[in-house]
């Protein structure tokens, strides 16, 4: 199912550029030196990477919790229904709703460090704009981060979501060197595709917490992610 990670973020890259395309094309970076500049890139990148890691982390503590309750399967099952449902409901239906507003002003300082930092072209600064953005709500990663519960261990959480993290990373790096890599109407058309692919991997999960025994599908009984140990004779 880590496979699943990497290609949403691909698909959601598309999203990204519309939501956090204009900090990547903003970033304080070295125009005329092309080698300092995708170090820079690659320096944003990292950190962006570091915020999904960490919070992949929290969520597979989470999942793996769940795990050693026994419930791992039926949380599958749980996950995918909620990925479908997040990605089906119109998102202007959750911005009716302010579920934001216990953390808006830990969200506005964060918005206003994150300006102070690209006044400075430093490899520092470039970390923390990534870090800082990797932070920032985004609906792409809440559907990613039921893909870390589901991953059943703090280690597998991690991994899903720097895959999913890695997956934005060729789009995200296009942006800041051609800012008109792709118009809007061509954006839209593929934005289009994005609830497919959710819809996709939500299916996946729920498959998987079936345990239908489909090899690499649906496995069954608790060899999701962690073999039985053998029983001894």
């Amino acid at each position: 199912m880590l496979y699943t990670a990497f290609l949403f973020g691909l698909i959601s890259s598309f999203h990204c550029i519309g939501m956090c395309g204009p900090i990547a094309m903003m970033l304080p970076v070295e125009r005329n030196n092309p080698a300092k500049k995708t170090t820079q890139i690659f320096t944003y990148h990292l950190g962006r990477l570091t915020a999904y890691g960490s919070i992949g982390l929290l969520f597979g503590l989470l999942g793996k919790g769940l795990f050693l309750a026994g419930i791992q399967q039926q949380m599958s099952v749980i996950i995918g229904v909620a990925m479908i449902v997040v990605i089906l409901i119109p998102e202007k239906v959750f911005a009716q709703y302010n579920f934001s507003k216990p953390v808006f002003r830990w969200i506005s300082k964060m918005k206003q460090t994150l300006g102070s930092h690209f006044k400075n072209k430093s490899f520092k600064s470039l970390f923390i704009i990534g870090l800082l953005n990797g932070f920032l709500p985004c609906g792409m990663v809440y559907v990613a981060l039921f893909g870390a519960i589901a991953m059943q261990s703090a280690g597998f959480g991690v991994l899903y979501m720097l895959l999913f993290g890695l997956g934005t990373v060729p789009l995200m790096s296009a942006v800041v060197y051609v800012n008109s890599f792709l118009s809007v109407p061509i954006r839209n058309k593929i934005q289009k595709v994005i609830p497919y692919v959710g819809v996709l991997i939500g299916v996946l999960f729920i498959l998987r917490g079936l345990g239908l025994g489909i090899p690499y599908v649906s496995p069954s009984n608790m060899s999701l992610f962690i073999q039985e140990k053998a029983n001894c004779h």
